[in-house]
């Protein structure tokens, strides 16, 4: 029998303070009934990896939040990126693979590290600082508009879009009311960037809208595909360094090991992803009876993929509730798996990389200042203040 919970896992306490939580939704069985929801949710690595790889039985296209598309509208259009399965989905994954793919990332590597230690040197003192206004939320937004070809102006809509996105994947509880009041004029802007006439010639935006005059994609989807890059392409950076700052000003010993070896820049990253999980959760439907673990999921029912309790299963990992530089952190789940994984997972590591790079060679100590703050979000595990003591590099005397 399949094990029922009244728990509300988009409740402020179980959002501020998973951990528990999904060490239970581990230990309670493979798959777990959400009453509240009628949804059925998974915790283990083995089934969480299996699902987020069957897009044929767990399909993306009703939706990847608590609100089925198959019988609920949607409040904007839904993603062809997140939210479609082939064959909808195939074009749009197609054309954005080659911009991002890894011309892009050899094209961005030079002044990408540049901007990192140009913002590290402009913040970095003696001293206190706040890590996520100073760090992780100024890089991605200077250099991912940048990339996309945005103009600089009115970006500051972007991080609230975001966050109002990935909090309408949850139920329509005070996160989701909070947001409300703001969303039409942070949509308006963003839907206004995806035209082609607002996109630099030479970016991500631009090469979008070529691929539809080439007939990759129809010149109604251009648009959508942009906004999808939007959408995704901030906040979960801006969470994902924020993250890897968070574990590395706790554990000193790694904040050592990175300085000593700069080129586990990447490693870094994606162990912090899979420590604290910026993603946290993703909806699936079935589209047929489904076997977990001896029981059956009826077809059309509602799978909450918990990405987070995964990636600390013990099942998978030693010492999960460690931040280790030496381990392979590869097989983490964090930026989901198979042909709904991540499209910009490589421009992320990028992005972390550069900064981290320029903060090793300006910083000689990290380390936490003060107790973080969460910002709560019903999908995504997100801080909202940073506090952080930085000790800079003093220049050696001269003989």
């Amino acid at each position: 029998m399949i094990p029922s919970t009244d728990a509300d896992p988009f409740s402020p306490e179980l959002l501020a303070d998973p951990l528990p939580w999904h060490e239970w939704l581990r230990d309670a069985g493979p798959v777990v009934h959400l009453a509240q929801y009628d949804a059925f949710l998974l915790g283990r690595h083995a089934e969480v990896h299996a699902a987020l790889s069957d897009w044929q039985r767990f399909q993306s296209a009703a939706g990847v939040g608590v609100a089925n598309f198959l019988i609920e509208k949607p409040w904007r259009p839904p993603s062809l990126l997140l939210e479609a399965d082939p064959p909808r989905h195939d074009a749009p994954r197609a054309v954005l693979s080659k911009i991002l793919g890894p011309r892009a990332l050899r094209r961005l590597r030079e002044q990408w590290f540049a901007d990192a230690e140009a913002l590290v040197d402009e913040v970095v003192t003696d001293g206190e600082l706040d890590a996520v206004p100073a760090l992780a939320e100024p890089f991605p937004l200077r250099v991912f508009p940048d990339a996309v070809g945005l103009s600089e102006q009115g970006r500051e809509h972007l991080l609230p879009y975001g966050d109002f996105a990935f909090n309408a994947f949850g139920p329509a509880n005070e996160l989701v009311r909070r947001g409300q009041d703001g969303i039409a004029e942070h949509g308006s802007w963003v839907g206004e960037q995806c035209r082609r006439e607002m996109l630099r010639p030479g970016g991500f935006g631009a090469a979008i809208w070529a691929a539809a005059d080439r007939g990759d994609l129809t010149h109604e989807q251009a648009p959508l595909v942009v906004r999808s890059l939007l959408t995704a392409g901030v906040d979960t950076t801006v969470h994902g360094i924020g993250a890897v700052l968070h574990a590395l000003a706790r554990s000193p010993e790694q904040w050592a090991r990175l300085r000593a070896r700069p080129e586990l820049a990447r490693t870094a990253f994606d162990e912090a992803v899979r420590w604290e999980s910026p993603v946290q959760t993703f909806f699936r439907t079935t589209t047929e009876q489904v076997e977990i673990g001896g029981e059956v999921l009826p077809s059309g029912s509602k799978v909450m993929l918990s990405l987070a309790a995964a990636n600390r299963d013990p099942r998978r990992w030693s010492r999960p509730d460690d931040f280790d530089l030496s381990r392979d952190p590869s097989g983490h789940v964090g930026f989901g798996m198979g042909i709904h994984q991540c499209i910009g997972q490589h421009i992320a590591r990028l992005e972390s990389e550069a900064l981290l790079t320029a903060l090793v060679h300006r910083v000689e100590r990290l380390e936490l200042a003060g107790e973080p703050v969460r910002h709560l979000n019903n999908t995504l595990r997100a801080l909202a203040s940073l506090p952080l003591r930085i000790e800079p590099v003093r220049p050696r005397a001269a003989c």
